[in-house]
């Protein structure tokens, strides 16, 4: 009765969904597009065959670059469907993607929007990436023998306490999966207590996503506009973050360096703005162009630029971490060579992240005064930031293949054999 109560709850909550996009859409008007698509009806022809991708949102659309561009190259005959569920998830998917595949939202979980979703669509199989468990959308996908898997896995131990009290729901939609592949051990036994078969630890395949040509170079132009100026980056902070990073800006003592200030989501560019005015700092806006030498901090109020940000910076710090939010990934960081500083707080990326700090290419900083003496320390030192410079490049190459034994696992799992 698990499936049939939780679906009855969410017939009921359909106005608090409506309100919700409604809330959004203030601020995106993007999300009141395609709404058709959210209860399963869509216009897009379907081609003949197609494989699935589903990644909710920006950070998920991004990474699953080499699984799209690996399945494409597996299976050269079919389209690839990529569904997300954000107005910047579908932006990023044009960014990244252009053209090579056909985007649409997936529906909210009803089961007959998901049963329409799967009668226009008839995927060959699908790939949902990170966490994504939707109850009535893995029931529907095994009565129709649509085989999904799991990819690039990840279940924090609180995640995985909160599905374990939901067990009667959350078992059966695991045990649908076809396969999983894992980030990490400690992910796949978490995932595989859930119900999950076939788990296999594949690595996480944002550590095999090659920064953007375009992105590198834009981020050394940047550098020969700064000159020898020393840059600390504050790469997806949060709500309540820059007001503590601006803190142990001041705190650090380095005057010449440039703080460059990139806010996590498009929607707070104007409000970090604003509180740069009020705190009386120097600052201008990437959009407004490039820092001068009396600029103290540059606010990135652009998307899709951080491998310039980062290409940029001498030392970033991830946010979403000085606050218990959980941190930021830090892989992409590690992919252009800039070393790391992170908060106290990254149990959504804790593995990535402990592994980072045991091979030398970041530290961990526990309070804003704390972050301020590592950067005192660091831009002050002689050869802390090269020897973090070198040892980030290390960790990145050490981790990459996670691509080709995810591959693997989808060609067992879907019992489709790659051309």
């Amino acid at each position: 009765m698990a499936r049939p109560i939780y679906s009855l709850i969410l017939y009921l909550i359909t106005p608090l969904i409506w309100l919700r996009l409604l809330w959004r859409a203030r601020k995106q008007p993007e999300y009141l597009q395609h709404l058709g698509e959210r209860y399963g009806f869509y216009r897009q022809p379907t081609p003949e065959k197609l494989i699935w991708v589903h990644a909710v949102s920006v950070g998920e659309t991004r990474a699953a670059q080499p699984l799209i561009d690996g399945l494409l190259a597996q299976w050269p005959d079919h389209r690839i469907l990529l569904t997300g569920m954000t107005p910047t998830g579908r932006e990023a998917g044009r960014e990244v993607y252009g053209g090579q595949v056909i985007q649409a939202y997936l529906p909210y979980d009803y089961p007959a929007a998901v049963d329409r979703f799967f009668r226009h669509f008839s995927p060959a199989f699908g790939v949902l990436m990170e966490t994504e468990i939707w109850p009535n959308l893995l029931a529907v996908a095994k009565a129709r023998a649509v085989p999904v898997m799991l990819a690039n896995a990840r279940l924090s131990v609180r995640s995985a306490q909160g599905y374990a009290r939901l067990d009667a729901l959350v078992r059966p939609a695991f045990a649908a999966l076809r396969g999983v592949a894992a980030q990490t051990a400690g992910d796949a036994a978490r995932i595989a207590a859930l119900g999950a078969g076939a788990v296999e630890v594949c690595g996480n395949l944002k550590f095999d996503v090659a920064p953007s040509r375009e992105g590198i170079s834009l981020g050394q132009r940047w550098r020969a506009a700064v000159g020898n100026r020393p840059v600390w980056l504050a790469a997806s902070t949060r709500e309540g973050e820059e007001l503590l990073i601006l803190e142990a800006w001041r705190q650090a003592g380095i005057p010449e360096a440039l703080l460059v200030l990139v806010p996590r989501h498009p929607q707070r560019f104007d409000a970090v703005a604003g509180l740069l005015q009020r705190q009386g700092v120097n600052a201008i806006r990437r959009s407004a162009g490039l820092p001068s030498p009396e600029t103290q901090v540059w606010l990135g109020d652009s998307m899709g630029e951080m491998a310039a940000y980062y290409t940029l910076a001498n030392l970033a710090f991830i946010g979403g971490s000085l606050l218990p939010l959980g941190g930021q990934n830090l892989i992409e960081a590690a992919a252009c060579g800039c070393p790391v500083l992170v908060g106290p707080h990254t149990f959504n990326f804790l593995q990535a992240t402990e592994d980072a700090i045991a091979a030398g290419a970041a530290r961990r900083v526990d309070s804003p005064s704390a972050l301020a003496i590592a950067l005192a320390d660091l831009f002050r030192g002689e050869s802390g930031l090269p020897a973090m410079r070198a040892a980030t490049r290390d960790f990145a190459q050490a981790h990459q293949g996670a691509t080709q034994r995810m591959l693997g696992l989808i060609a067992r799992c879907s019992g489709r054999a790659a051309y």
